[in-house]
């Protein structure tokens, strides 16, 4: 298997991350160097605020090497606040530029009665269409969150799979080789493992 880059924006600790990946045996790069990745597999984790991660991707030289990454063809999947920063721009501290891969935004969970925010624990997946990300998975399988906001997809088709929480928020996105997850794999057990080996497996 190839070698697999973990990005390291300088907001959280990758450690959980990167265990997670070398229990599946791979050769993993994790750096904070953007001359580090050149076209191997990629993992954009994110934890914490928006603004800070983006803020650290731009001030580490981060934006335009994964932009190339992207336009080439070459697999990246975006963790949590990672997944967040791969649409256009996040209403977390305003309006705060993402990536803009995908065309969409982030927005906070609304305030319901009896629905805690952050939506913090164990809750499932509803596929929303096929995806080699859940290869040999089964719908309505339970993964780990923790997160405040929620990403709302403007293309339908880039939503894999749904979880309800007070509403129903769009968990998992795919577009060819772009992948991301709101979930935390590292933390979700053999379906997390599973999800991380499908997308070595891409």
């Amino acid at each position: 298997m190839s070698e697999v880059v973990l990005i390291d924006a300088g907001t959280g600790n990758l450690r959980s991350v990167a265990n997670a990946l070398l229990r599946l045996n791979v050769s993993l790069r994790v750096t904070h160097e953007p001359s580090d990745l050149r076209g191997q597999r990629a993992v954009l984790p994110g934890v914490g605020a928006f603004s800070a991660f983006m803020d650290g991707l731009s001030q580490r030289g981060w934006l335009e090497v994964l932009n190339k990454h992207v336009e080439r063809g070459y697999p990246l999947l975006g963790i949590c606040v990672g997944m967040q920063a791969l649409f256009q721009w996040s209403e977390e501290g305003g309006q705060i530029a993402g990536l803009g891969f995908l065309p969409g935004r982030v927005v906070r969970f609304p305030q319901v009665p009896g629905m805690k925010v952050p939506h913090t624990g164990w809750n499932q997946l509803h596929f929303c269409r096929s995806s080699p990300l859940f290869r040999n998975l089964d719908d309505g399988e339970y993964v780990y969150f923790n997160h405040s906001y929620y990403c709302l997809p403007e293309w339908g088709e880039d939503c894999i799979a749904q979880t309800d929480y007070g509403l129903t928020f769009c968990s998992a996105v795919q577009r060819e080789f772009l992948l991301g997850v709101q979930f935390h794999p590292e933390k979700s057990q053999m379906v997390g493992r599973k999800i991380l080996e499908n997308f070595l497996n891409l």
